[in-house]
C-alpha cells in the first residue's frame, strides 16, 4: 500500500472521505467547545488532536489526488476540482489552531483539583466572544470548502458517465 494507490484504486477515493468525515466534525466540536468551555474542559485533549488528525488528512488526500490528476486525461473539471482542493489546507490549519487555543485557555479556567474555593482563571467576556465569533467563521469557511471541493469531485469523476435513464442488463 502506499499513499497514491489501495489495492489497486487510487488511494485518494478513500482518504477524501476521511477529510469529508473529519473537518465537519472538527468544525463541530470546535464551535461547541469555544461556546461552551465546560464542553471544552470535557472534551480535553481529544479536541486538538481531532484537529491535528484532520489537519495531517488534508495532504495526504491532496498528494493522492495529485497523483490521480497524473493518471487521468485532462479536464477542465478535475482542473477546477484540484485547484478548489489546494485550498483546503489553511482552514484546516485554521480549526487546528483556534481549537489548540480554545483548548489551552479552557484547561486554564478549570479550577485546580485540590482548590476547594472554585476559583479560576476565567478569560475576559470580548476574548471569549471573538474566539466563539473567529470558530464560526472557520468553522463554516471549511465546511463550505469542503463541499465545494466535493461537489466539484463529483463532477468531476461522474460526467458524462452515467445514463439518465436506467440502463437494461442482460440477466
Amino acid at each position: 500500500m502506499s499513499l497514491t494507490v489501495v489495492n489497486g484504486l487510487p488511494a485518494h477515493v478513500l482518504f477524501v472521505h476521511f477529510v469529508i468525515v473529519l473537518v465537519p466534525l472538527s468544525a463541530l466540536a470546535l464551535v461547541v467547545c469555544a461556546a461552551w468551555p465546560a464542553g471544552a474542559r470535557r472534551l480535553g485533549l481529544l479536541l486538538p488532536i481531532l484537529a491535528l488528525v484532520t489537519l495531517a488528512s488534508v495532504p495526504v488526500a491532496t498528494h493522492a489526488g495529485e497523483w490521480l490528476e497524473e493518471h487521468v486525461g485532462s479536464d477542465p473539471l478535475v482542473r477546477k476540482h484540484a485547484e478548489l482542493g489546494d485550498g483546503l489546507l489553511p482552514w484546516a490549519l485554521g480549526l487546528f489552531v483556534i481549537s489548540a487555543v480554545v483548548w489551552w485557555t479552557a484547561r486554564r479556567s478549570a479550577p485546580a483539583p485540590d482548590d476547594t474555593s472554585g476559583a479560576a482563571w476565567s478569560p475576559p467576556a470580548l476574548l471569549r466572544g471573538a474566539v466563539v465569533i473567529l470558530s464560526l467563521a472557520v468553522a463554516v469557511g471549511s465546511v463550505v470548502d469542503v463541499y465545494r471541493i466535493g461537489d466539484s469531485g463529483a463532477k468531476a469523476a461522474w460526467h458524462d458517465n452515467y445514463s439518465k435513464t436506467a440502463t437494461q442488463h442482460d440477466g
